[in-house]
């Protein structure tokens, strides 16, 4: 099956018109990102958003439960999850498609998330191939692909001449097409444009956690802290990260209380009320992020918490390279 583009269009439209939430990667200001559409020219496929397409599942901040203090009594809400949109998230490239079924083992592990496992369920995924790269891009080193369908439940493989090849992985994803079957067509003759595939070696993933066992107290930590200015960015802009805080907010008579992104380069991400801090220093808390990344999530789900998809490289203000670090690691 193909779909143009101008179909493509169509479709957002189509799922606009029928109260479905399109998300999708939307140029705002200089930058694109994924942001809600509203309506289908608004697609921006040109460029690899900025942010990750996480926290449509995971949002920087969501209340879980709200209180109010009324005569005496304390009532607790818990948040309608009935009221959470259908949506679906278009133009989602290869190493922001596999993110979720990452991050769905730790979600689901030893108590089911109702607030990520229920945005999941809702959400039809439309991948599409990468035929643009840059050299931060690295998702072949970690096992994916430009064209990697893992994660997407429709793909798009853009064809040259215009317009893409469409492909149903699932059943969410035969579904959509069942219902806007007007605006796909047989398929074509045409090629599908090259693949843009990053310019790296792979890395033997077992030989990092190797590695990383048996290196703990490495001075390549300090090395790489000296730089290191604890921003979060990385975990922030990173697709499979997922660390966070629960805090109560507002006062006496009521309030609510917030799940709100976290991140482990934050000096007071592991401090204790005591005042005590078990990672005090930087080295310690960008190994951390290495170790959790390659051995610690590895050890407990069998799964690299990274796609590959470089937003830590290109975003970081000191320029600290996660794939040269795994380089340097890979070749010790």
């Amino acid at each position: 099956m193909t779909l143009t583009l101008d179909n493509l269009h169509r479709l957002i439209d189509a799922l606009l018109a029928k109260k479905v939430r399109v998300v999708g990667p939307k140029r705002t200001g200089a930058i694109t990102v994924y942001a809600p559409l509203a309506k289908g020219t608004e697609l921006d496929l040109d460029q690899l958003p900025r942010r990750s397409a996480k926290e449509v599942f995971f949002p920087p901040c969501e209340t879980i439960l709200s209180f109010e203090k009324r005569d005496g009594k304390t009532t607790v809400s818990d948040p309608d999850l009935d009221l959470l949109p259908e949506t679906v998230l278009i133009g989602v490239r290869p190493c922001d498609a596999a993110a979720p079924g990452i991050l769905d083992a730790v979600f689901s592990w030893d108590y089911d998330d109702p607030f990520y496992l229920e945005r999941r369920k809702r959400t039809t995924i439309i991948g599409i191939a990468c035929t643009a790269s840059d050299d931060a891009c690295f998702c072949t080193a970690v096992g994916l692909a430009p064209d990697a369908r893992q994660g997407s439940d429709l793909f798009l493989v853009p064809l040259q001449g215009g317009g893409f090849a469409v492909e149903s992985l699932d059943a969410k994803g035969s579904a959509l097409k069942e219902r806007h079957a007007a605006l796909f067509s047989a398929g074509s003759n045409a090629q599908p444009l090259p693949l843009a595939v990053p310019a790296v070696d792979p890395l033997d993933l077992a030989k990092v956690k190797a590695w990383l066992d048996e290196n703990f107290e490495h001075p390549l930590w300090q090395e790489i802290a000296d730089r290191c200015a604890g921003c979060g960015a990385c975990a922030f802009l990173c697709p499979a990260c997922h660390c966070f805080d629960i805090v109560d907010e507002g006062g006496e008579g009521s309030g609510c209380r917030r799940k709100h992104w976290d991140a482990c380069g934050f000096g007071k991400f592991t401090m204790h009320a005591s005042a005590h801090n078990p990672r005090d220093v930087q080295a310690q808390r960008y190994r951390n992020r290495i170790m959790h990344k390659f051995k610690y999530y590895a050890d407990k789900f069998g799964q690299t918490l990274c796609t590959g998809c470089g937003r830590c490289i290109r975003w970081c203000p000191v320029g600290i390279d996660i794939k040269a670090v795994l380089d340097e690691i890979n070749g010790k």
